[in-house]
């Protein structure tokens, strides 16, 4: 049964049996909030959200090709696989998914950062304040098991970008950091100069 955490919460990525994960698929979701129209009507705004991620050493991103996002859907070891972007967050489940090998990934590597920025959020005027439902969770991807799954409550008006989680490496063994921290970023340039 998967574990639902509290914001700033840390668990061990593990197995149901103890052993040690391999490799992990990390789902992220949000739904745009619905807005304003008549009396009997609501509808909501397209809004763009680009999940990526930063692959770093010794808890910092040292060149660009650590970072995994929809023009680089490909982590350079082959480790970590974005299965690309969706434009709308529209429907169901998992907007967008990312593959991480932990077992392969080269040994340099300590952190991996999931962040999420909304697309040109100032020229279309969006934040997360219009964003409801928001989640990052993470799955066994060798037997597709929910492991844990963070659902990001806070108010995150004004805020156009958000640092989901991030896994990293501690006494040899992976955890996950729940971390939902909103950023006024206007691209994913801005997000990776926090981490750099």
């Amino acid at each position: 049964m998967a574990v639902n955490l509290q914001k700033g919460q840390k668990v061990d990525l593990r197995k149901s049996d103890g052993s040690t994960l391999r490799r992990v698929m990390i789902g992220l979701g949000w739904d745009a909030a619905k807005t304003g129209g008549g009396f009997f009507t609501r509808r909501t705004q397209n809004i763009d959200c680009d999940a990526t991620v930063f692959a770093c050493m010794n808890g910092k991103l040292e060149s660009i090709d650590d970072v995994v996002y929809y023009g680089n859907l490909k982590h350079k070891s082959g480790c970590i696989v974005h299965m690309g972007d969706n434009l709308t967050g529209d429907g169901e489940g998992d907007d967008e998914q990312i593959f991480v090998n932990l077992d392969a990934l080269p040994k340099t590597y300590d952190k991996i950062i999931f962040v999420v920025n909304i697309y040109n959020s100032h020229e279309r005027g969006q934040h997360f304040g219009m964003i409801q439902n928001a989640f990052i969770r993470i799955v066994d991807d060798e037997t597709h098991n929910e492991l844990c799954r963070y659902n990001l409550t806070e108010n995150y008006e004004g805020m156009t970008a958000m640092v989901f989680g991030e896994i990293y490496l501690r006494n040899g063994q992976w955890k996950f950091n729940a971390i939902g921290q909103g950023t006024k970023d206007a691209s994913i340039d801005e997000l990776a100069m926090r981490f750099r």
